[in-house]
């Protein structure tokens, strides 16, 4: 199956994993209006539950992303100057950047064709080309 996955951040590329590691034999591309290394946002915060549903997805990620998060159990609310904390709920979070370098790494060794600074307006084009068009 040919698939084109039009938007390469990180829903993107952990989409192209997935279908990649189903079946290695999908041709599949994914493109990205903005540079490798361009980013927008801060980071990306996972429950510990989402944690363990990447593990099954693809372990090999996994290990990658886990060693670059950090993990905090309380979440602290303030309301009209007053603090609370709430305890054990299991937060991990990455750097955006970070995130997309080691997702792209982990396509590109699954055989997924990476291509930035391709704009898109319209995905029609696609659509005739592609068994499969993804927008994230």
């Amino acid at each position: 199956m040919k698939v084109a996955v039009l938007g390469g951040g990180p829903a993107g590329l952990y989409f192209a994993i997935s279908l990649k590691l189903r079946d290695a034999a999908h041709e599949v591309t994914v493109y990205e209006r903005n540079r490798p290394d361009d980013t927008f946002g801060w980071g990306v915060v996972l429950s510990a539950e989402t944690l363990e549903n990447l593990t099954r997805n693809d372990p090999v990620s996994a290990v990658w992303i886990k060693k670059h998060f950090a993990y905090w159990d309380d979440i602290a609310v303030i309301h009209d100057g007053v603090r609370t904390v709430s305890s054990g709920h299991g937060f991990c979070g990455i750097g955006r950047k970070r995130l997309l370098i080691l997702l792209q790494r982990r396509a590109r060794e699954l055989g997924i064709k990476l291509q930035f600074e391709t704009e898109i307006s319209d995905p029609r084009p696609f659509m005739e080309t592609h068994d499969l068009v993804v927008a994230s």
